[in-house]
């Protein structure tokens, strides 16, 4: 079912035709498409972009350096949250909602034009993540806007499907960025894609921000915010009411611990750090993860339909908790079925060929840098567990007496590691990049494949389980926007919709990757980065079982 198809009824105090409400749908989406477009862009480029931005580090670190740039977006979600909330709040939805469109459209584009670390050293990485916080600022305030937009124009029995079109724009804004980045992969070559052509998915989106804001322009306010002013009941202290009052507060956390971590390190996870997992530990080749993901993702945009649909029949809270208990389920069985599928090889060494790290504890650290590379991580320990981690190698450690030197045993072969220490840092880089190549041989004779091998890839199996994270992220998301916005009181609701939502994908959401590949550097276990989402996912989904209301039948016009 469309928005089209439930788009007759009553949308409050007037009656919100079926064209109207097309137009609405198709506007708020195609927007919030471009400007998911705009955000995914970075993070299926993350790798090119630590080469690119981050140079001077490990390659391991450099790739978590390039995440946590990618977090920032997402970690100032809430600031853009809170000022576009009360701005929606207090002026209405649609002026909101095309400021964001255009700050975010801004900021790509500079991306695209932004010198390098080995044209500008360490400021490059500054003007990145200047590009960054006003990627996430903007963002903040375009999906409640736009949720919130569409929902007060459906009328009452089809506000999940007609939202549903919101919900999938960050699927299709996701096939959009990887679409792009293959075709031009294609046209330029991979040579010049590392090199220079990486700009150009960047650069069209100078073109996708004049279509977007032109259809924007076409709105009008909706009937709900229309309402509120018309009977002076609009909020002049949106802040104060949302979160100074206790009766929208406790809905605020509820909003957040019951719903919104989830959903947040769910859809990361399922979405983006499935991606990490298969190019960077299990090396498969970016072209062939991202032929996966586009065909995973456009599965996908039909399932957001139908979950919202199916939440107008039976409830949002039912659909909901199915997904939220599927992940939790199949967090640990769903990434050992991707290594199975994608480097059968890589499965095969890990089981037969166990790899131990014996090494001084003191020299070992957690090898997760947020200066941006004060830290060269070049004891003989880091050393060795950042080329097993560079090599996608699961390994245990094994303590070793005070200022022992850090050695890797593989099977019957041991290699002792370099130390580093005090080295400049191209000598650094040079002894991580030497040890790497004397450790290989001994990978390789156990087994371990310096790639996955394209032949070798179970394609329907590593789908197959893939579409199951894709299942369960549709099902927690897809009823999202309309169960929020039933949630809460109209005169506040942008603001107090859009703190919990953008908290929960930004905070919890945005950091699941770094966070999870931080660990699996740290312990040496490929899974282990698993239980960040899912100890979140299961606390989130104990809340929600016992606290969340049904909502699907309220009237989302009373103040």
């Amino acid at each position: 079912m469309t928005a089209a198809d439930v788009a007759s009824g009553d949308a409050g105090d007037g009656e919100t035709s079926p064209k109207k409400l097309r137009l609405v749908v198709a506007a708020s989406a195609a927007g919030t498409i471009f400007e998911w477009y705009d955000f995914f862009i970075y993070g299926a480029l993350a790798s090119i972009m630590a080469k690119q931005f981050f140079a001077n580090l490990p390659d391991a670190q450099a790739l978590i350096f390039s995440l946590l740039t990618f977090s920032v977006g997402l970690i100032v979600r809430p600031l853009g949250a809170l000022v576009f909330g009360k701005m929606g709040d207090s002026h209405g939805r649609k002026g909101a909602f095309l400021v964001t469109i255009v700050i975010m459209g801004a900021a790509t584009v500079a991306i695209g034009l932004l010198p390098t670390a080995a044209q500008i050293g360490p400021m490059a990485a500054v003007l990145l993540i200047t590009c960054r916080i006003l990627q996430g600022f903007a963002l903040g305030g375009e999906y409640g806007g736009a949720a919130i937009y569409v929902s007060e124009h459906a009328p009452r029995n089809g506000r999940g499907a007609a939202t549903a079109a919101i919900q999938a724009s960050a699927a299709m804004g996701l096939v959009g960025a990887l679409g792009v980045i293959l075709a031009t992969r294609a046209i330029v070559g991979e040579a010049a894609f590392q090199d220079w052509g990486w700009r150009i998915p960047f650069l069209l989106s100078a073109v996708l921000l004049a279509i977007s804001i032109w259809i924007r322009m076409q709105l009008q306010e909706s009937p709900a915010f229309q309402k509120l002013k018309a009977e002076g009941k609009t909020s002049k202290r949106s802040f104060a009411e949302s979160f100074g009052e206790w009766r929208n507060l406790k809905i605020v956390l509820l909003a957040l611990f019951g719903l919104m971590m989830a959903q947040g390190v769910g859809w990361y996870t399922a979405n983006f750090y499935s991606q990490i997992f298969l190019e960077r530990i299990l090396r498969v080749d970016q072209k062939t993860v991202n032929t996966v993901m586009i065909v995973v993702v456009l599965i996908s945009a039909p399932l957001y339909v139908f979950f919202a649909w199916l939440s107008d029949k039976v409830g949002r809270k039912p659909v909901m908790l199915f997904g939220m208990a599927l992940l939790v389920v199949f967090y640990f069985p769903g990434f050992q079925l991707m290594t199975k599928a994608a480097n059968p090889a890589l499965a095969a060494a890990g089981a037969n060929a166990p790899v131990t790290v014996v090494a001084d504890p003191a020299d070992c650290s957690f090898m997760l840098d947020l200066t941006g590379g004060a830290r060269q991580f070049a004891t003989t320990c880091d050393i060795a567990r950042g080329a097993l981690s560079d090599a996608g190698v699961n390994y245990t450690m094994v303590d070793a007496p005070a200022g022992t030197i850090a050695t890797v045993k593989v099977q019957d072969r041991t290699v002792e590691s370099i130390n580093a220490e005090g080295l400049p840092i191209a000598a650094a880089k040079a002894a991580r990049a030497a040890f790497a190549k004397q450790l290989q041989p001994a990978l390789t004779a156990a087994g371990y494949p310096a790639s996955a091998d394209p032949a070798a890839i179970n394609f329907p199996l590593l789908i197959g389980a893939l579409l199951v994270f894709i299942v369960a992220t549709t099902a927690l998301y897809g009823p999202q926007a309309a169960a929020l916005v039933e949630l809460f009181p109209t005169r506040i609701r942008y603001t107090a919709f859009s703190l919990p939502y953008n908290v929960g994908t930004g905070w919890f959401g945005g950091l699941a990757p770094v966070t999870a590949l931080a660990i699996v550097t740290a312990t040496g276990d490929i899974y282990a980065g698993l239980w960040f989402p899912l100890v979140v996912t299961a606390i989130a989904a104990t809340i929600f079982l016992f606290f969340w209301p049904e909502t699907k039948d309220r009237d989302i016009h009373a103040t």
